[in-house]
């Protein structure tokens, strides 16, 4: 490298070894990267990373910054059209090789039949560099650099874009741990149980009480669907219905704690009276969402199986959310009677031939009791158990399921 190359070197490697580490998001890592750059003289004018995850649906992620659009955010799932993409692109050259790639746009002859190259000439680039990034377990993940300049890169930058790529590995490295623990944390316990961890919640009996509307959906006719379709089918139906409950709970911002066989542990946390009331209105929103996709789903499959439906119970009160279990082997969950007692009036649901069952909890939080359907006993309770059938129909600009008139016809009733 010239001399002054050697001192955008040292100054970058500095930065990389230095500030650098305190950066959060390897987004702003990359683009103050390359706001670097440019600011010595090496004309950058897109820089791509290329890193594989451990993530349910997402192959890998990267992060491309350009000149004109700053910085996105690409994820690539594990599908054919993505897997044909990668065979066909520098990355694959350097994961597997590890080695770097070249590609001098126009320098004449002919072109590597890449799938990028027909972007980077649409784009006026003129020369493409793809580095490996060596991580501390053995493996390679990759980032590029291209540039409009004419003539490409020199020598000596192309030197010190080598130079810097071990430090870079290092930071994406510690930045993809970071993401990896969030995501196998939010994927495996959750979102608020994922946070409240890696925050230091970590030790047996840690945790705190909270109020929260319990919600447990139980699929019904489970053994009969086992006994009926192969084991592998039956994985699929599971995991759409587990993606029906759960695409029903987090757009009414509540979280699924919890798969217990056939089951599914839903919470919605409150704090306060009003609060309460939005939880409460929120976890129906969520139960009847559940229960009418669940229908669309029969209706579109179910003439090679039995059809599936799904017992929903509503409770409402304060839990302990923390960790309990073993010494080695802890869970992140909620427990207490309020859990309990959802639990049993989910089992109710099926003796009652009700989709949706709330309890008085519910009911009194909602300030409606219309569609009561009385009370019964359940096991480990010695008092009966009041249970309500919430009225079809949308719920009431004040958060009531029923209007004034309904409700107050309903406490008379009762």
């Amino acid at each position: 490298m010239t001399i002054s190359a050697s001192l955008v070197a040292a100054e970058v490697m500095e930065w990389l070894h230095g500030d650098a580490v305190q950066v959060e998001e390897v987004s702003t890592l990359i683009e103050t990267l390359a706001m670097r750059l440019n600011e010595a003289g090496i004309q950058v004018d897109r820089i791509a990373t290329g890193i594989s995850v451990l993530h349910p649906n997402v192959r890998t992620e990267g992060i491309t910054w350009t000149v004109e659009k700053g910085i996105e955010l690409r994820r690539y799932m594990e599908t054919a059209e993505s897997i044909k993409a990668y065979d066909n692109s520098p990355f694959k050259v350097v994961f597997s090789e590890r080695r770097s790639v070249r590609i001098r746009l126009r320098a004449g002859g002919e072109l590597p039949d890449y799938g990028i190259v027909p972007e980077l000439l649409e784009a006026g680039h003129t020369d493409y560099i793809a580095l490996p990034l060596p991580f501390s377990d053995g493996s390679v993940k990759g980032v590029t650099f291209a540039t409009r300049r004419g003539g490409g890169f020199s020598g000596s930058e192309i030197s010190l874009l080598e130079t810097i790529a071990r430090p870079l590995a290092l930071l994406c490295e510690l930045y993809t741990l970071k993401r990896m623990s969030h995501t196998l944390l939010d994927t495996y316990v959750g979102r608020r149980a994922g946070a409240r961890v890696l925050a230091g919640t970590v030790t047996r009996g840690d945790g705190e009480t909270i109020s929260a509307v319990v919600g447990f959906f139980d699929l019904r006719g489970f053994t009969e669907l086992s006994n009926a379709i192969p084991g592998d089918k039956l994985i699929k139906l599971l995991n759409a219905y587990f993606d029906v409950v759960n695409r029903a709970v987090e757009a009414h911002d509540g979280e699924v704690l919890k798969f217990i066989g056939d089951e599914v542990m839903a919470v919605f946390p409150y704090t306060c009276e009003d609060s309460a009331r939005d939880a409460a209105r929120q976890a129906l929103r969520a139960a009847r969402q559940a229960s009418a996709s669940l229908a669309e789903m029969n209706r579109d499959c179910c003439a090679e199986k039995p059809p599936m439906r799904v017992g929903i119970a509503l409770h409402a009160g304060d839990v302990f959310f923390g960790n309990v279990g073993a010494e080695a082997r802890l869970d992140f969950t909620v427990v207490g009677p309020v859990v309990n007692l959802a639990s049993r009036i989910a089992g109710l649901t099926r003796d009652l031939e009700q989709d949706i069952l709330v309890s008085e909890a519910i009911a009194d939080i909602m300030g409606c009791r219309a569609g009561a359907l009385g009370s019964y006993r359940v096991k480990g309770f010695e008092e009966p158990v009041s249970v309500f059938m919430p009225p079809a129909g949308s719920i009431g600009a004040d958060g009531s399921w029923c209007n004034a008139a309904a409700s107050a016809l309903a406490l008379e009733a009762n």
